[in-house]
């Protein structure tokens, strides 16, 4: 379920994975080796947060090696 803070809505990082159809493994390389930018947010555990931009962006990375 997505977090909304300030306004703004948030997905953590098993939300983002199955909204742009990727796995865990995938998004976590893809961060490690700087293909996609990381989230700018984090819960107070620590935990990623994605924007619908960021999600977007790597939705966008995904697309290009189907």
């Amino acid at each position: 379920m997505p977090i909304k803070i300030n306004g703004n809505t948030y997905y953590r990082t098993a939300e983002a994975i199955q909204i742009a159809g990727i796995s865990r493994s995938t998004l976590l390389r893809w961060l490690d080796g700087g293909i996609v930018k990381d989230a700018s947010c984090r819960d107070r555990r620590g935990w990623r947060l994605f924007t619908e931009s960021d999600i977007k962006r790597i939705e966008d990375e995904a697309s290009k090696v189907k």
